[in-house]
């Protein structure tokens, strides 16, 4: 048996509560990770009130990203060694002691990392790469908008458009957050409680609007986020916060030859997922070596604490990841 925080319920953070659970089993591609930090994610949120159940065979246990040291191994298993320090994504189980993930996602920490910035990088980094660059194929020059700045996705997304020579607008909460993602590299920010970002975009961009919008909220700001597109421009739909249905004007997309991407990583394949771990190795995980990006960590609870870390969370009081320390 191990330590890790399970579900008495669907419900509210009250439900997280510390217990044990059987110790993992690893399939004949996994690897045994003693957890030593993990993150959470908004996708922990929905999951605690009864919605985005993990795919088949995954664990029930919250948690998508962990950072720890192997411990064991399955037989068809190459490359790796008990007592290796690895970090990536996994279906389901990161708050826990010890949780299992495919090998060929398994990626060896930095000799020079501490596990808590390990853990603070795959879910947001692999998220972002692959909405702003493999699906909304970004480029030097063009113009982001990302909402929600100041979230995990949105602090690693403004580091990497901007790193490739994009410019990048955010949305945030407070002008504090704002600022934040300005030294990230953002060009402006919007404080979407005050403002309404559809007039500010149009006046910072002399009217022509973006190339590519990052969404997290979805129904709300959908014919909002479309009319500030350019032609040819991209919307990547990765979160529905403010609810999943409305009504679009359908002229508005075909007269400007709009795309509209949806994009979801849990559900995906493990091969696909090999794949997007892959791509995030080839062209960040260098960068984040050197310093030139950084994990953005705003508190680290223990794992006891994961309840007080998801009312943090609900309240929108963070800049950047909310990581639980798990030994």
């Amino acid at each position: 048996m191990v330590k890790a925080i399970i579900r008495t319920g669907d419900g509210g953070p009250e439900v997280l509560q510390l217990g044990e659970v059987p110790a993992p089993q690893p399939t004949e591609t996994q690897l045994v990770v003693d957890v030593h930090a993990t993150a959470l994610n908004r996708a922990d949120m929905i999951q605690r009130r009864g919605g985005y159940p993990p795919p088949p065979g995954e664990s029930e246990i919250l948690g998508l990203e962990i950072a720890g040291t192997v411990s064991a191994m399955g037989s068809a298993v190459e490359g790796v060694t008990q007592g290796d320090r690895v970090f990536g994504l996994v279906g389901g189980g990161g708050y826990a002691k010890q949780a299992v993930i495919d090998y060929r996602m398994a990626m060896p920490i930095p000799d020079e990392w501490r596990f808590e910035q390990a853990a603070a990088v795959p879910e947001v980094f692999f998220t972002a790469n692959e909405n702003i660059f493999t699906l909304g194929e970004l480029s030097a020059g063009e113009t982001i908008l990302i909402h929600a700045g100041g979230s995990g996705v949105g602090s690693a997304g403004v580091q990497i458009s901007h790193h490739a020579g994009a410019n990048v607008f955010v949305t945030a909460g407070t002008s504090e957050k704002i600022e934040k993602c300005k030294a990230l590299g953002a060009v402006e920010g919007i404080n979407y409680k005050t403002t309404d970002f559809v007039t500010e975009i149009t006046r910072l961009t002399d009217g022509q609007g973006v190339d590519v919008v990052l969404d997290f909220i979805g129904a709300p700001y959908l014919e909002r986020n479309l009319s500030i597109l350019k032609t040819k421009g991209r919307l990547l739909q990765v979160g529905l916060i403010g609810g999943a249905t409305t009504e679009i004007n359908l002229g508005t997309v075909m007269r400007n030859r709009l795309k509209i991407i949806g994009s979801v990583m849990r559900p995906q394949s493990i091969a696909e997922k090999i794949a997007i771990t892959q791509r995030f190795v080839e062209r960040w995980l260098p960068e984040l070596k050197r310093g030139t990006l950084q994990p953005v960590i705003d508190t680290v609870f223990p794992l006891a604490e994961a309840r007080q870390a998801h009312e943090y969370m609900e309240a929108n009081r963070n800049f950047g990841k909310i990581l639980l320390k798990v030994r």
